[in-house]
């Protein structure tokens, strides 16, 4: 069945950065539109962060922009999540998720009903 595995999380200070990664299996990658989810205790899953099919265009919360960096190798199926500048607010769990567009239909969504391909997560905190 279909894989999604994110990992690269872990425990880092306020200012400094991560590098998520996310690995898909069994499912064509390369037509597919990828996004970054993360959801915190109590707090709703929300969008960070998507990518077209190709890796040319991305869309970004406006709570990361300018501090996160979205990106894919469609050779390796692996998408990507460069963090940097993190804040305790940014503490939560990553999700990598994915929904099928195909070639030139890429449409950016950020919310997490589109997207029917999901991991298990990982958990990314910032202390201050």
């Amino acid at each position: 069945q279909v894989q999604v595995v994110e990992s690269g999380g872990g425990l880092v200070q306020a200012g400094g950065s991560l590098r998520l990664s996310c690995t898909a299996s069994r499912f064509p990658f390369n037509l597919y539109t990828m996004a970054w989810f993360r959801q915190a205790p109590g707090n709703e899953r929300e969008g960070v962060s998507c990518i077209s099919w190709n890796g040319d265009s991305t869309y970004y919360a406006d709570s990361v922009k300018g501090r996160f960096t979205i990106s894919r190798d469609n050779a390796e199926n692996t998408l990507y999540l460069q963090m940097n500048s993190l804040k305790p607010e940014d503490t939560a769990m990553y999700y990598c998720a994915a929904v099928y567009q195909g070639y030139n239909r890429y449409v950016p969504s950020l919310n997490k009903l589109d997207y029917n391909y999901w991991g298990q997560g990982t958990q990314v905190t910032v202390s201050s």
